[in-house]
């Protein structure tokens, strides 16, 4: 099938009728808003929201990056971003020093409060994005990863070249 016969650009531009399938980007935004959802009452009993929650797995995964670097990780403006650190900061699940590469610049991190409670609530999200994919082989949730990173490497104007073996194997569900 190709991109015109499926889900390419002119499907998106112009539906076939009142009964037309939803775009592929609000599909998108619908699940997007869902997780959210679920990820807002997994954190609101332990005094965090969705995005806060995000930002703590961006320091988890990198460690000892500026605020701004945090913001554009984690989705949210850079003003946003500073309330959230004065939070986190207040609450004692990040800290603030300076980068020992660059002591003009002060970095963030986890400070170990902030991995215990990432720690705890590693199994509700792997739960939630289990359930997230229970309708899904192992197989077709490693084809959604694997189209899902093309279509950020697409939207961030990468180029990748195609990969003949297709998309990594079953073990390829990491949880968040």
């Amino acid at each position: 099938m190709t991109k015109s016969e499926g889900v390419g650009r002119s499907r998106a531009a112009r539906p076939d009728g009142p009964a037309a399938s939803p775009t592929l980007l609000y599909l998108m935004k619908q699940v997007e808003l869902a997780v959210r959802a679920e990820l807002d009452e997994l954190a609101r009993p332990l005094g965090l929201t969705a995005l806060q929650y995000t930002a703590l797995t961006v320091l988890e995964r990198h460690p000892d990056i500026s605020a701004a670097h945090l913001a554009r990780h984690s989705f949210v403006t850079g003003q946003s971003m500073a309330d959230m650190v004065t939070s986190l900061l207040n609450r004692g699940l990040i800290e603030r020093h300076r980068d020992p590469a660059d002591r003009r610049r002060l970095v963030i991190a986890l400070t170990p409060a902030g991995r215990q409670l990432l720690d705890c609530l590693r199994p509700q999200v792997a739960a939630l994005q289990d359930r997230m994919l229970s309708l899904h082989s192992d197989a077709e949730a490693a084809e959604l990863r694997h189209s899902l990173e093309l279509c950020r490497q697409a939207l961030r104007g990468e180029k990748v070249a195609a990969d003949p073996t297709g998309p990594p194997g079953p073990g390829a569900r990491p949880h968040a």
